[in-house]
C-alpha cells in the first residue's frame, strides 16, 4: 500500500540512535541539496536505469583489515581502500552529475581522519550536493545470522555517529544495503525500519525463492519486521537483479578483464553500438523481473574504484550513446544515481507490493550448496565475541554511572570498533583465512585491555569513593574456559567483585579455578557464605595449552543489586572439603530434577516447571561431503556449506560414558566423558530451574579424509509435528516447518542443511496436546534443526578438510597449541507448560530471562586483600564499599536497559527495551 510505503521520519524510542545533534560542528553547507533532492532527474514514460556506482569493502575476509585499507599483501589479493576514496573524490570533482556511495564506515573514518581540512572541505560539498552518499552507516556491513540484535545496533549506533558528527543530516542514510551477507533475518529488517530507513536492499536470496519472485515480478515487497511491532517495523525491500555485480561485459575496473567503451570510428577496435546494444538486451530481461519503470544496476564489485577513472569514463560514455538512441525510440533512460533515489522513484511510482513476514534462511546457491556451515563455524572467535560484547556493556555503564572524563573516551572507542568489526558478514561468521581470524582476535583482545582500565578506574572510583583513587588491580578471569586464573590460584587471600550489568537484581554461581582444599568466603556484610569445592573434570585438564595447576574449582553464590556490584573476601583455610564422588543416578535441587541411566551415564528423564519428561541426549558427527567444487552435485563441506554424506546418519560418538556424580549444597552435577575429544557436565544449580550442559568438543580428529561436523543432539517424545522455533538475532521467534518454506514451493535435495537455522539464542520445541515446551538456549550463534519430531539438534564444532570454493582458500581445521582447536560451551534447557495463567510468569518469560543472563552475565573480576582480616575492617569502618548499584530501584522483569553509555560531553545515551513478545507475558 501506499501508507506502507510512506518515508519513515521518526525513530522508535529503543532504538533511538542520535539523541544530540549538533549540525554546526558537521560543517553544513548553506543551500545544501543532499537527500531526494539531489537525485538526477528521470524522464516519465521511459524506463530510468539507476547507476549505481559503489564498491564492496569487506572489513577482513582474506586479507585483515589493515591491509585491505592500506593495500598491503597484495599476493592474496589487490585491494586498497584508502586508494579507492582518493581516486573516487578525484573523480567526482569532474560532473556534477556522477554520484557514488559508500557503505563501510570502519573504512570511511579511518579514512578520515587523516584527510587534509582541503579533502574534508571537499568531500562535504560532495555530500552536501547527494554526489557521495553514505549508505547502511554501520560500522560494517553485518552478518545476520550468527549476530545479536544488542550488537548490531551498537556498531549502527557508532557508524551513524561518526557520520552524523562528520555531515549532520545530510550524513544520515536512508537505505539499507546488506549486499553480500548469506541470508537475512526478520529482525534485520525490523532494526532498518526502527532507525528511520526508507528502504533496504537485498543481494543474496535463496535461489530458488529469487527464480520465482523473478517470474512472478515480486523481487520487491513490503517486509514485516515484527510480530509485536506490527506497522512501524514494515519496510520497504527489493531483491538486487545481479547480486551486487555490474552485467557481464561491462566491469570497467583495473581489477576486471572486460573491453572499455571504445567510441573512434576510425578505430578497429570500436564497439560503443555493440556494447550499447549487448546491454540494451541485458536490461530487457531485467525489465521482466520488475513492475516499475525503474531498474537498479549495481556498477561495482568487491574493492572496485582503486582507479576510479576507468570507471567513470566508461559509463560517462553507456549513459551518452545509450540516451543518444531515445531520439530513435529507445525506452531506456541511464542516470547516475543512488539506491536513495532508486526507492524515491519506485515510491514515487505509487505501485503497491506483496508483505513479506518470515525471513530469508536458510540461503543456497544452488541446489547443492546451503550456506548453513557458517552458522558454526570457529565457535571459539564467536564465543569470544559474544564475551566481549558482556564487557563491553560492562565498560560503558560504568564510564557512564562514574561520569569518566574525556581522556577515558579513546580507551572505550576500541572495543567499541573492535566488536563493530566483528559484526561484519566475514568476521563473526567464521568465514574467513586463519590469518585473519588471529587478527580479528588481537583486535578484540586490545579492545577487552582498553576496556579493562576503564572499569578498573570506575571501581576503584566508587570502591573508594575518591574522586581521584587508587587504581585497584582488578583481573578478568579471561581464562576459566579452561579453568585457569593466576591470581586464584596463588593468592591466600583475594577479593572477587561480580558486577551486574541487568537492570534487575540477580545470582550468579561464581566458579574459580583454585588449588587449595579449602576457603572461607564473606559477602559484602562480612556474613559467611556456603562454599563448594569440586574437582574439575579431567577433560578440562589436559586441554592443549592449559598452563594452570588448578585441580578444583571453587563455587558459591553471589547475589548481585542491578546496574551494581558485590565484593566477596575469598580465604584459604585448612582442612579438606573438596566434595566426595557419589553413587546416584538421580539428582534434584528441589526445583529441578535430572536422571542418568547408571550402565551408561546418559541423561534419560528431566522434570522442572511441574513437569516429567523422558529425554536423551547424545553426541554425533556428521561426515562432510569432499568432492572437486567443479559442479553443485560434487560441493565439498567447507567454511560456508554445511553438506554432509548424503544418505549417511551422523556417527554416534559414544553409546555409553565414564561419568561421575557430585553433590553439593550450591550445585550438583554430572561429569561424563564420552571419547578422548568429547566430554560434557551437566549441571543443576540449587535455586536455578534450567539444566546446563557445559559440553567440551576437541581436538577433533583429522586422519581421514571427510571433516568431522559434531552435534549434541536431544531426543524427547513430544509430538512437535514437523514444527519447531528459532530466533531471529536473539529477539523474536520465528515458527519453521521441516522441508518447507513459507512463500515458495522447495525443491530440496540436502534434507539435512536445507533444514538448518541459525540459532542465536534459542531453539524450541512445543507439544499443545502434552501442554509442553522444551527450549535450549545457546552461549553462542550456531546452527540446528529439529529434522524429527521431538528431537532437537545444534551443532557445536566443526573441521572441514576441503575447502568449499566460495572464495575463502582454505579448509576450516582449525588447530591451537600444534592440535586441533578446542571447544568449550554451554546449553541451558527449560522444560514448561506451554500455558500459564494470568499472574504466573510464563515458560517462555523464564526462557527470556535466563537468556538475558547468558548474554550478559554478572562479570567476575579478582584482585589481591592482601589481608582478608584487615580488608574487612576497612569495609566496616566505610573505607571500601562492598556493594553498589547505579539504580535507586530495580526495573521490571520484563524491561530492561539495552544500552547506557557516554555520548558527548556531559550527555548519555539510555535505551529502553521491553523484552518479551505479545504472548509471553500474561
Amino acid at each position: 500500500t501506499d501508507e506502507a510505503l510512506e518515508m519513515k521520519k521518526t525513530f522508535i524510542l529503543w532504538i533511538f540512535v542520535c539523541v544530540f545533534i549538533n549540525f554546526i560542528a558537521a560543517g553544513v553547507i548553506r543551500g545544501s541539496q543532499c537527500g531526494y533532492q539531489s537525485c538526477n532527474p528521470l524522464k516519465e514514460g521511459l524506463i530510468n536505469v539507476h547507476l549505481v556506482p559503489h564498491t564492496h569493502d569487506d572489513v577482513g575476509w582474506l586479507k585483515t583489515v589493515d591491509q585491505y585499507y592500506y593495500g598491503a599483501n597484495n599476493t592474496i589479493q589487490n585491494a586498497g581502500v584508502q586508494f579507492i576514496l582518493d581516486s573516487v573524490i578525484d573523480e567526482l570533482k569532474k560532473d556534477p552529475s556522477r554520484r557514488f556511495i559508500y557503505v563501510e564506515t570502519a573504512y570511511f573514518w579511518k579514512w578520515w581522519i587523516h584527510q587534509h581540512d582541503v579533502v574534508k572541505s571537499q568531500v562535504r560539498k560532495f555530500v552536501n550536493n547527494g554526489q557521495l552518499e553514505f549508505i547502511g552507516g554501520a560500522w560494517t556491513m553485518n552478518d545476520e545470522a550468527t549476530t545479536h540484535y544488542q550488537s548490531i545496533i551498537d556498531q549502527f549506533t557508532w557508524g551513524l555517529r561518526k557520520l552524523n558528527d562528520s555531515f549532520a543530516d545530510c550524513g544520515r542514510p536512508k537505505i539499507g544495503w546488506q549486499i553480500d551477507p548469506f541470508g537475512h533475518s526478520r529482525e534485520m529488517a525490523s532494526i532498518f525500519a526502527q532507525l528511520g530507513f526508507d528502504g533496504l536492499l537485498l543481494g543474496r536470496i535463496d535461489f530458488q525463492d529469487k527464480a520465482h519472485r523473478f517470474a512472478t515480478q515480486t523481487p520487491e515487497m513490503i517486509w514485516r519486521g515484527s510480530d509485536n511491532l506490527g506497522d512501524a517495523s514494515n519496510i520497504f525491500t527489493g531483491v538486487m537483479y545481479n547480486t551486487y555485480a555490474p552485467p557481464k561485459g561491462f566491469c570497467f575496473d583495473i581489477l576486471c578483464e572486460d573491453e572499455p567503451l571504445i567510441d573512434d570510428k576510425n578505430s578497429p577496435l570500436y564497439n560503443i553500438d555493440r556494447k550499447v546494444d549487448d546491454f540494451f538486451a541485458y536490461l530487457q530481461n531485467v525489465s521482466k523481473a520488475y513492475t516499475t519503470d525503474n531498474l537498479i544496476i549495481t556498477m561495482g564489485e568487491d574493492f572496485n574504484y582503486q582507479n576510479a577513472h576507468t570507471w567513470f569514463k566508461n559509463m560517462d560514455k553507456l549513459i551518452y550513446y545509450a540516451n543518444q538512441r531515445q531520439a530513435n525510440g529507445s525506452k531506456f533512460n541511464l542516470i547516475y544515481s543512488t539506491p536513495s533515489c532508486y526507492v524515491k522513484a519506485v515510491h514515487d511510482s505509487k505501485k503497491s507490493f506483496q508483505p513479506k513476514t518470515d525471513d530469508f534462511f536458510p540461503y543456497s546457491s544452488d541446489g547443492n550448496s546451503f550456506w548453513t556451515g557458517y552458522f558454526i563455524s570457529r565457535p571459539t572467535l564467536k564465543r569470544f565475541e559474544r564475551e566481549s560484547n558482556n564487557f563491553l556493556q560492562v565498560c560503558k555503564q560504568l564510564y557512564a554511572l562514574t561520569d569518566l572524563g574525556p581522556e577515558d573516551w579513546v580507551d572505550l572507542n576500541a572495543l567499541r570498533e573492535a566488536m563493530g568489526v566483528m559484526q561484519h558478514h566475514d568476521a563473526i561468521t567464521g568465514t574467513e583465512k586463519q590469518h585473519v581470524a588471529e587478527d580479528y582476535a588481537r583486535i578484540l583482545q586490545h579492545g577487552l585491555d582498553e576496556c579493562q582500565i576503564i572499569v578498573n578506574t570506575a571501581l576503584s572510583k566508587i570502591i573508594t569513593g575518591a574522586d581521584s583513587p587508587p587504581n585497584i588491580k582488578l583481573n578478568s578471569c579471561l581464562l576459566t574456559n579452561v579453568s585457569s586464573c593466576p591470581l586464584t590460584e596463588t593468592e591466600d587471600s583475594f577479593v572477587v567483585t561480580v558486577y551486574n550489568p541487568l537492570s534487575r537484581p540477580v545470582t550468579k554461581y561464581v566458579r574459580l579455578p583454585v588449588t587449595a582444599e579449602a576457603y572461607d568466603v564473606q559477602d559484602p556484610n562480612g556474613a559467611k557464605l556456603p562454599v563448594q569445592l569440586i574437582p574439575t573434570p579431567e577433560p578440562i585438564l589436559k586441554i592443549p595449552g592449559r598452563r594452570s595447576s588448578a585441580k578444583v574449582e571453587l563455587i558459591f553464590k553471589a547475589d548481585i543489586p542491578p546496574l551494581g556490584f558485590s565484593s566477596y573476601i575469598v580465604t584459604k583455610k585448612s582442612g579438606n572439603e573438596i566434595c566426595k564422588e557419589e553413587d546416584t543416578t538421580e539428582l534434584t535441587s528441589g526445583v529441578v530434577g535430572l536422571k542418568i541411566d547408571a550402565n551408561t551415564g546418559l541423561l534419560t528423564d528431566i522434570s522442572m516447571n511441574g513437569k516429567t519428561i523422558k529425554i536423551g541426549q547424545e553426541f554425533l558427527y556428521y561426515e562432510g561431503f569432499v568432492g572437486n567444487n567443479e559442479v553443485p552435485i560434487n560441493r565439498s563441506s567447507g567454511a560456508y556449506i554445511f553438506r554432509p554424506i548424503p544418505n549417511k546418519d551422523p556417527v554416534l560418538v559414544a553409546n555409553k560414558t565414564q561419568y561421575k556424580v557430585y553433590r553439593g549444597e550450591l550445585v550438583m552435577e554430572v561429569q561424563q566423558i564420552f571419547n578422548e575429544w568429547v566430554s560434557q557436565t551437566i549441571r543443576i544449580y540449587s535455586e536455578e530451574n534450567y539444566i546446563e550442559f557445559d559440553w567440551v568438543v576437541g581436538p577433533i580428529p583429522n586422519k581421514d579424509v571427510n571433516g568431522k561436523e559434531v552435534i549434541t543432539r536431544f531426543t524427547t517424545n513430544l509430538a512437535s509435528k514437523s514444527t519447531f522455533y528459532t530466533d531471529s538475532n536473539g529477539r523474536e521467534l520465528l515458527k519453521r516447518v521441516r522441508s518447507s518454506r513459507p512463500t515458495w514451493k522447495l525443491n530440496l535435495q540436502e534434507p539435512v542443511a536445507g533444514n538448518y537455522y541459525p540459532i542465536t539464542s534459542k531453539i524450541l520445541l512445543v507439544d499443545d496436546a502434552q501442554d509442553l515446551e522444551l527450549a535450549v538456549l545457546t552461549d553462542r550463534a550456531q546452527g540446528g534443526s529439529s529434522l524429527k519430531d521431538g528431537q532437537i539438534e545444534l551443532m557445536v564444532h566443526r573441521n572441514c578438510l576441503h575447502d568449499d570454493a566460495f572464495g575463502v582458500g582454505e579448509a576450516l581445521n582449525e588447530t591451537a597449541f600444534g592440535e586441533g582447536l578446542v571447544a568449550r560451551g554451554s546449553h541451558f534447557l527449560i522444560l514448561g507448560p506451554r500455558s500459564s495463567k494470568s499472574g504466573e510468569v510464563s515458560t517462555a518469560a523464564q526462557e527470556r530471562e535466563v537468556a538475558q543472563r547468558k548474554l550478559l552475565g554478572a562479570w567476575t573480576l579478582v584482585s589481591p586483600s592482601y589481608n582478608g582480616s584487615k580488608y574487612m575492617t576497612q569495609v566496616v569502618s566505610g573505607l571500601i564499599i562492598c556493594s553498589y548499584t547505579g539504580l535507586k530501584r530495580a526495573l521490571p522483569q520484563n524491561v530492561q536497559i539495552l544500552t547506557l553509555e557516554p555520548w558527548t560531553g556531559f550527555s548519555y545515551l539510555l535505551r529502553l527495551e521491553h523484552v518479551l513478545e505479545l504472548n509471553e507475558d500474561p
